[in-house]
């Protein structure tokens, strides 16, 4: 790690200014986004060990202008005084093309003075790719050798910096951070019954993150074993308990996705016709922001050239808030909330989400499980999927411990597959736990693409859903 802002970028900003300047003479509105990311992901198992660029890896810039009717967005991977009549050709080009869709009539977006310099250094010993390489293999050897039902272990490290820029007539911002992602693969069999445990995490200190790996790929074999064990749940209503990994998937997926605000643009999202109501239980307050927490999606600006912010979505069970990109917001008439985000500089910035969670209640969990009759506490997100415009969801968990009583019976099922009506299972929480944590390894398609980094969690929750 670097610990500095882009050398490259500092060494554009001139040329960067130039091109606004002489762009501005045409257009209301002219905003460039510079981006640099370095990334490397490194992953060990028994038989080999791979250092690749991270899918993070990145360098270009995205011009978008104004033309008076509607915003037009070009990226190229360079910038110099050799390419800028071109670019400006290309730009006048774009501007002018007549579209088969009828523009939204919309403004100029107005921006605030601002220049601002951010920097996040990571925190702890720095390693070099071969020290990593060592650690991981003595994880690998140390894991097979635990247990003769290990077949294989797999562990993951991927580090990034980012340094962004954004300029326009008004702004100057520079960012720069770093981020660990660490995650393992536990394979284990006997006879023909193969199964598999796995944990991922985040951090900005890499050391302590390599230390919190070994004990996360021991409760990975652990897992593994016991889902040897498991069985398919039978179908039916079931009272839950939730770990934070499936309490922040069904914070994305019930809500996350269902107020990201160009959805309204498109008539896409029912929540629309929520804002003001109750949507889930009393007990439920719910945020999203790169501001809101401190994980993988904590930015200090979005590609859009938006502050960070920490948006409250549900305040105690009332719908009163949702995300927004730039765009959508000038269109709604809205204050953007630093949601706009791009899966790179080669595309459209979305209303995305960044780190979304429900807020800690009161709740003991030790006290939440023996409220239980019969149910299961959840555990390990899988997948998720929701229909913003009809409010189905369906979450997947790796696992679930049966309860009876109030007791574990010993008994674990798998997979887990969650589904329903949004509201159906949003109010029917009864508990929200103390116990609270935002996990910061994970990344989310807008639809089947445009993939970017997201975090997501809470406390437990006890809530009732159908099992199938």
């Amino acid at each position: 790690m670097t610990n500095k802002f882009s050398r490259y970028l500092k060494s554009k900003k001139k040329i960067v200014r130039h091109l606004i300047d002489e762009l501005g003479q045409e257009y209301s509105y002219v905003s460039i986004l510079g981006t640099d990311v370095s990334a490397t992901a490194i992953s060990v198992d028994r038989t080999t060990a791979n250092v690749t660029p991270g899918r993070l890896t990145e360098s270009g810039f995205v011009i978008k202008v104004f033309n008076g009717t509607s915003y037009y967005e070009l990226s190229v991977n360079e910038i110099t005084s050799k390419n800028i009549p071109q670019i400006i050709l290309d730009v006048r080009k774009m501007a002018a093309n007549k579209g088969t869709i009828e523009p939204v009539s919309v403004a100029a977006l107005k921006e605030d003075v601002l220049t601002k310099r951010y920097v996040r250094k990571s925190k702890g010993k720095d390693f070099t790719s071969s020290q990593i390489i060592d650690i991981l293999k003595s994880y690998v050897a140390k894991t097979l050798a635990k247990s003769p039902l290990a077949i294989n272990v797999r562990t993951l490290v991927e580090n990034s910096e980012v340094s962004k820029m954004f300029m326009s007539k008004n702004k100057d911002l520079e960012q720069y951070y770093t981020w660990s992602g660490l995650g393992c693969f536990v394979l284990v069999r006997t006879g023909g019954n193969t199964k598999y445990g796995y944990s991922g995490f985040g951090s900005n200190n890499l050391e302590m993150g390599l230390v919190e790996l070994e004990s996360e790929i021991d409760k990975a074999l652990k897992t593994a074993i016991d889902l040897l064990d498991s069985t398919t749940p039978t179908p039916g209503y079931y009272d839950i308990i939730t770990d934070p990994s499936i309490t922040g998937l069904i914070a994305h997926e019930a809500f996350g996705h269902g107020v990201e605000m160009d959805m309204f643009v498109r008539d896409r999202a029912k929540s629309q016709e929520y804002f003001g109501k109750y949507v889930a239980s009393p007990l439920v307050t719910m945020h999203d922001g790169a501001a809101a927490t401190y994980s993988v999606a904590s930015y200090f600006f979005d590609d859009d050239g938006v502050l960070a912010s920490d948006t409250k979505i549900i305040d105690k069970g009332i719908l009163v808030a949702g995300i927004s990109d730039a765009l959508s917001a000038l269109q709604l008439n809205k204050v953007p909330t630093g949601n706009g985000r791009r899966e790179s500089y080669k595309r459209k910035a979305y209303t995305r989400m960044t780190n979304t969670f429900f807020s800690p209640g009161k709740s003991d969990v030790n006290e939440m499980i023996k409220s239980l009759e019969h149910g299961y506490l959840i555990f390990e997100t899988n997948n998720g999927m929701e229909d913003p415009k009809n409010w189905g969801i369906q979450c997947t968990a790796q696992y679930g411990k049966e309860i009876k009583n109030g007791e574990f019976t010993g008994k674990i099922i798998a997979p887990v597959v969650m589904s329903g009506y949004v509201i159906d299972l949003l109010t029917s929480i009864t508990a929200v736990s103390k116990d609270f944590k935002v996990i910061g390894s994970g990344q989310c398609g807008k639809g089947y693409k445009e993939w970017v980094r997201v975090s997501d969690g809470g406390p437990y929750l006890k809530a009732k859903v159908k099992i199938g």
